[in-house]
């Protein structure tokens, strides 16, 4: 199944039916959104048709089966204990940092993040009118780090909330336990709360994946966002789990939630999600070797078969941060090529905040026969 073709057009998909619709351009190849192009695990599409065929979609609560398979999926993969009580569902991780934004700050309050990031996690803050402040990753020797000097003496400056991103995206970078600590050091000295976003934490390499959860006991003011959605490629059903040992804070994301009118999770959601835990790892496991070896191909090619182009050593994510800076193109150059002649759709480095400018992120959880497809029409001209 992961070397297979599933046409994904004309399904509403918000990959590639919305670049081409948007563009007018049928031939584009998206290597965007943050989805995979892989069918899913067949136990979850097994019991997703099991559930479909009884006929009757009414609504659905969170069941006890739901929270101990997250409870177990937590455990086993991320090494750090927790009571079911602790997790609250919530359709996405970022409606869940929309509703702390919008509850527990006020307008015109500081909110920082570390750029290049993820656009949907700025604009949260700007569309909510927060006051967006940015600490930018240092890139010393084809790696990021963060410039805790400047760190410190930002969030000092009335900063309310931290959001955070482990495994990082786009470049890749899996957060080690010192920098969580000191992190979580320079919080508590200013007393910022923490929302840390970990839904790319099944994707992380060669290295240890440390959750900000083995904090919890350390600093009261954590949040940990997670997303079986985006482990099992199951986006669309809407499942993400927030994790507060804090009672107020869980019980105020409770609140938040019943006040936005978000409620009952959909029909789908929950069996998936059980099966994508209880039976999922076979699949998993493939699919993330998979994506490794297409990492890799990813890199060669870039490094090998093109000038001037640089591939960021990720340490997690299925998504390549790749440097054009010795090209001399620019974005304008480089989106002209890709777009208008190779047909091949990339996120812009900028739209990731100005540190982007000069890189650009493509998804490589693709059949190999795709990326191949692509990289040939990437080739071609350039």
């Amino acid at each position: 199944m992961f070397n297979q073709i599933v046409s994904r057009r004309n399904t509403n998909s918000a990959k590639w039916d919305e670049i081409i619709e948007k563009t007018g351009n049928e031939k584009l190849i998206p290597l965007t959104v943050a989805d995979m192009d892989f069918p899913v695990a067949p136990e979850i599409e097994n019991e997703v048709i099991k559930v479909a065929i009884h006929g009757i979609y009414g609504y659905t609560n969170v069941s006890e089966r739901y929270l101990l398979a997250s409870k177990r999926w937590i455990e086993n993969n991320y090494n750090y204990s927790i009571e079911k009580e602790w997790i609250v569902y919530s359709p996405r991780v970022i409606q869940a940092i929309s509703l702390y934004i919008q509850n527990n700050t006020r307008p015109s309050d500081k909110i920082m993040v570390f750029t290049p990031l993820y656009d949907p996690i700025q604009n949260a803050v700007r569309v909510n009118n927060r006051e967006l402040i940015t600490s930018s990753l240092l890139l010393k020797n084809g790696k990021y780090f963060i410039d805790f000097d400047d760190f410190r003496e930002k969030i000092s400056n009335g900063v309310k909330m931290l959001i955070m991103v482990s495994p990082h995206n786009p470049v890749g970078r899996v957060w080690d336990k010192g920098e969580l600590e000191e992190i979580v050091k320079i919080c508590k000295e200013f007393n910022v709360l923490i929302f840390s976003d970990e839904v790319h934490a099944d994707f992380v390499w060669d290295k240890k994946f440390i959750s900000m959860a083995e904090f919890f006991d350390i600093y009261e003011n954590i949040i940990i966002g997670m997303a079986p959605s985006k482990t099992f490629n199951i986006p669309g059903l809407e499942a993400s789990n927030i994790i507060i040992k804090n009672e107020k804070l869980r019980n105020e994301l409770i609140l938040y939630l019943r006040q936005a009118g978000i409620h009952n999770p959909s029909y789908f959601c929950i069996p998936a999600v059980c099966a994508a835990y209880e039976l999922g790892d076979e699949w998993l496991g493939i699919a993330k070797k998979v994506i490794r070896d297409n990492i890799s191909y990813a890199r060669n090619f870039f490094e090998n078969e093109l000038k001037g182009f640089k591939v960021i050593e990720g340490e997690g994510t299925y998504l390549i941060w790749v440097d054009y800076r010795e090209t001399g193109l620019s974005e304008d150059d480089l989106s002209e090529i890709m777009y208008e002649k190779a047909n091949v759709a990339f996120s812009l480095g900028s739209s990731f905040g100005f540190e982007g400018v000069g890189f650009f992120r493509i998804n490589v959880a693709s059949p190999r026969v795709l990326l191949e497809e692509a990289f040939g029409r990437i080739k071609k001209y350039l």
